[in-house]
């Protein structure tokens, strides 16, 4: 029973169509409804007014019902033509969408990016093309997972995201992504404002040692960086050390605490000069440079990327661009 009743609703749904309706019959209907006159109809379809005539009457054939009547000034339609010409428009207008679509697609104008950058890359080159892709493209679902470079490369290979912007962990094979380098990241130590080092002067960085620091784990690009940096230059590491990936309880402990940490310099920047997220951090003012080690744009090697991706790339690849006392040329690969 239950099988008879699915065969005569898969026969109710394509009716229309096994009985040859057309396309061309459809544009008919709907344009006969809006012209009132089969010439005027058909003159826009390109075809004769007795090609049209057929057409209409195959139609009435298929649908089983007189779809419109003949007056004076040009033809009316009966209230199944008004139907038949109400649910063609429909269809019309749902194909021209689909057209749309798809065409957004193939320009990459349309379509779903996923990308991973650790902590600068995040703000120097996400953050502007998030607000581009929002104001020129935004049919392009763009979801940003940012996190330490190991993570990222477990997403890529998991097939989670499409590439992302970081460094390939050691135990990756190099062989298995592309890479375009695309610079060093600066570390700039933050504190809360009023915090005594603030207000200082120019600093060591050995100077923070006598305060507990927030650090991501060991091994992290930007700790052993920091780590390498203190230890060539005669210091100790820090005594008391926080742990966390993550940047928000970071920023929760300076604010509350007397305790440092390392950040990106653009996120300083986002935080400090910006005045965003409240003013209640500060950049130390540390003198010494120091840099975490060079990061890229990696995907897998084996990655076709769709147009919207490329188009993500191409918006990445301008704001590198327009940076170049940021990204110099000689660091950049090609």
């Amino acid at each position: 029973m239950d099988i008879m009743a699915h065969d005569l609703r898969q026969k109710s749904q394509d009716e229309f169509i096994r009985r040859g309706l057309r396309f061309s019959q459809m544009r008919l209907i709907a344009l006969l409804d809006r012209k009132g006159q089969i010439s005027s109809a058909a003159a826009q379809l390109g075809m004769t007014q007795s090609a049209a005539s057929r057409l209409l009457s195959e139609l009435e054939h298929t649908v089983g019902a007189k779809l419109y009547e003949r007056h004076g000034r040009g033809v009316v339609l009966s209230e199944a033509g008004q139907a038949m010409a109400r649910q063609a428009l429909i269809i019309l207008n749902q194909l021209d969408s689909a057209h749309q679509e798809i065409s957004q697609i193939v320009d990459g104008a349309r379509g779903q990016v996923r990308i991973g950058a650790v902590t600068g890359p995040s703000m120097q080159l996400v953050l502007p093309v998030i607000r581009e892709l929002r104001e020129n493209y935004p049919e392009i679902e763009l979801s940003v997972l940012v996190d330490t470079s190991d993570k990222l490369a477990e997403a890529l290979f998991s097939h989670n995201l499409d590439f992302y912007i970081g460094r390939l962990p050691e135990e990756v094979d190099a062989k298995s992504v592309t890479m375009r380098p695309l610079g060093v990241e600066p570390i700039n130590m933050i504190a809360r404002t009023g915090h005594p080092l603030c207000d200082k002067g120019p600093i060591s960085i050995g100077e923070c040692l006598d305060y507990d620091w927030v650090l991501q784990p060991v091994g992290a690009p930007m700790r052993r960086s920091i780590e390498a940096h203190l230890l060539a230059n005669g210091f100790t590491l820090p005594r008391h050390v926080f742990v966390t990936t993550s940047p928000l309880l970071s920023l929760a402990i300076i604010a509350d605490t007397d305790a440092v940490t390392p950040v990106a310099r653009p996120v300083a920047d986002f935080l400090h000069i910006d005045g965003r997220l409240g003013a209640a951090i500060c950049q130390l003012p540390v003198r010494e440079s120091i840099d975490v080690s060079p990061y890229s744009i990696i995907q897998r090697v084996t990655a076709v990327q769709p147009p919207p991706v490329e188009r993500v790339l191409a918006l990445i690849d301008r704001e590198i661009k327009r940076r170049p006392e940021q990204f110099p040329e000689d660091l950049i690969g090609r």
